[in-house]
């Protein structure tokens, strides 16, 4: 059985040609501290990628943008569970986007806790496709 708890290569959204097609095309809703980018697509084998980002202008150190991406990496890794389930109902995929807005340096369990609620919220639209 493959570990859950994980976020390897395939996971990650690094393709520049799914990104773009991901903010030109995809939707988008926004539960502070976040804007989230989403994208579903009908696939044999579900698919679950996501990407994080924060902005330079809000965060002019690098050391502070990498920690916030690793915080936001961190409570997606331990909650994608529930979302991969209802996927894997749907046999559907998702590229998910989290964009940081906030002004200061969060701390964990506000990312975890509003990472729980992108989640949700992502869980609620994917059941509603039919």
């Amino acid at each position: 059985m493959a570990k859950q708890f994980t976020l390897g290569k395939e996971e990650r959204l690094k393709s520049r040609k799914q990104t773009e097609l991901l903010f030109s095309e995809g939707k988008k809703f926004t539960i502070a501290p976040f804007r989230v980018h989403y994208s579903f697509s009908k696939v044999e084998k579900t698919s679950l990628q996501f990407g994080a980002g924060v902005s330079k202008r809000n965060f002019k150190k690098a050391v502070d943008r990498n920690r916030i991406k690793r915080l936001m990496r961190e409570a997606y890794r331990l909650q994608k569970i529930i979302l991969r389930k209802k996927l894997e109902e749907k046999n559907i995929g998702l590229n998910i986007f989290f964009i940081y807005t906030g002004k200061e340096l969060p701390v964990y369990k506000e990312v975890y806790e509003k990472t729980g609620k992108v989640l949700d919220k992502l869980c609620e639209i994917a059941s509603a496709i039919n």
